[in-house]
């Protein structure tokens, strides 16, 4: 049985800006096979819109939790409609 595909968009509060945080997500979304994207927002929060198997997604913010040098005080899930043709994980 396969797993289930997913994509979620996820917006991170804290101190997640000029800490590495893009680069970082970039290391790891690739590493889990996960595509999507990664960008600063004009608020100071970090965007981030990743697709791939659920468990993996939930490996992704885990990972990105657990990291020393970013302090993320708050992240909120949205869950989006699959983009089939997507390729790659990148920063915006």
């Amino acid at each position: 049985m396969s797993e289930t595909q997913a994509r979620w968009r996820v917006r991170f509060f804290g101190q997640v800006q000029h800490v590495g945080f893009r680069y970082t997500a970039l290391y790891l979304a690739r590493k889990l096979y996960l595509t999507g994207w990664v960008r600063n927002l004009s608020d100071g929060s970090v965007l981030l819109e990743a697709q791939g198997g659920t468990s993996q997604l939930r490996k992704l913010l885990i990972q990105l939790k657990s990291q020393p040098h970013l302090h993320i005080e708050k992240s909120e899930i949205t869950p989006l409609p699959i983009q089939p043709y997507e390729r790659g994980f990148h920063v915006q």
